[in-house]
């Protein structure tokens, strides 16, 4: 057990600076809670406070039940993982005994350290040739990854994560979300992450604590609730007002009929008949698509224009057991207006028009009424 919990906590700095206000909150034992939030509304000072990184002005933050104001710091740290912007990486340090330095504080031979040190660099995702590269020579999604490793190197049972993925551009950003949801699963962890992007709060969290200016509170809920009631006015505003489009992510696709989707390959392109508005997705031998056709190219392609020229590309793709989001998303950006869905090789499995992604949300929408009408009338 590793739960968290703050009891009336509150930071006031010297200079009459409120930055946590009043702050009561329970973060359960192996829960991915994140702190989201404008800058400057207290959510990275409440993170600091669990390893006293902070000291509360007022109230308790308590771990596993214990007041940690009566822990010696250094102990309280050294079994809490603690994960920074850029890594926070020591310069003339290899990867390996970067992340062996914690264990070797607690003791550990530094033989001992260094294999334990390996085992974790197997389980973020890093090649082992890189333990004895320097941070300096590796790339910034790497270092994250190393960042990682050191935090989990001594087994800690809290993970605090400071914007660690802010620093990395979205692809590489998008494949450490990732990294840290397949960790979670296997570690279940008591993870607190802080963000100022709604987006990755949503896509990391069990639950979300959207904190206000002051360092107010202002809801803890999970995501989809969050995004479908928001608490106050301050919520909605900083969820965005697409966050009906964001909560699709919690809707799956699964129960919408795929539809046949007309396909070509490039070689073939000059023998297809298209009536106007119609559309053909070009694949290859292997069935992946790589984009979308439709009369005026055919005739482009006839005339003497290249086929790959000719040939629009074809928005993003999604999985039959994705989302709605991911769904309506290729949907959308698809020249088409049909969404392609692809199996994990990916080739192409079928078609969702946009219309379809809308009329399966209306129809789940109708089964969640239908169930909260039962609950409440006790039918």
């Amino acid at each position: 057990m590793s739960d968290i919990e703050f009891r009336g906590v509150a930071k006031t700095y010297p200079d009459g600076t409120r930055a946590v206000s009043e702050l009561d909150l329970r973060i359960e034992s192996g829960s991915f809670t994140v702190f989201v939030g404008p800058s400057g509304c207290g959510k990275t000072t409440s993170m600091r406070m669990i390893n006293r990184m902070v000291e509360p002005t007022a109230g308790t933050v308590r771990i596993d039940g214990r007041d940690i104001a009566g822990v010696d710091p250094v102990r309280l740290r050294l079994g809490i993982g603690y994960v920074i912007q850029s890594g926070g990486l020591l310069p003339h340090r290899k990867v390996i005994d970067n992340v062996a330095t914690v264990p070797m504080l607690l003791g550990a031979s530094r033989t001992a350290a260094r294999a334990a040190a390996l085992d974790v660099l197997d389980r973020v995702g890093l090649d082992r040739g890189l333990a004895q590269r320097y941070p300096a020579q590796l790339s910034g999604g790497q270092q994250q990854r190393v960042g990682v490793a050191r935090a989990l190197a001594a087994d800690p049972p809290v993970l605090l994560m400071d914007e660690p993925f802010s620093a990395v551009d979205p692809v590489v950003r998008a494949e450490l979300q990732d990294e840290m949801r397949r960790l979670q699963a296997e570690l279940h962890k008591t993870i607190v992450f802080v963000t100022h992007d709604i987006d990755e709060a949503i896509a990391l969290g069990d639950r979300i604590a959207v904190f206000g200016r002051g360092g107010v509170l202002q809801q803890y809920d999970a995501p989809e609730r969050v995004l479908a009631r928001p608490a106050t006015d301050f919520v909605a505003g900083f969820v965005g007002r697409d966050r009906g489009y964001r909560a699709l992510s919690f809707r799956t696709a699964e129960a919408v009929a795929l539809t046949p989707i007309r396909t070509v390959e490039a070689d073939g392109i000059t023998g297809l008949r298209l009536a106007q508005g119609d559309w053909a997705l070009v694949v290859d031998a292997d069935g992946r698509p790589g984009g979308w056709v439709d009369g005026t190219a055919v005739e482009a392609v006839r005339a003497g224009a290249s086929p790959a020229a000719s040939v629009s590309a074809g928005g993003s793709l999604f999985t039959p057991d994705g989302d709605l989001r991911q769904a309506l998303d290729a949907a959308i950006s698809s020249p088409s207006g049909i969404g392609v869905a692809v199996d994990a090789a990916g080739t192409v499995r079928g078609g969702l028009p946009a219309g379809e992604v809308l009329a399966q949300l209306a129809a789940q929408r109708r089964i969640e009424d239908a169930e909260r009408n039962r609950e409440f009338f006790g039918q």
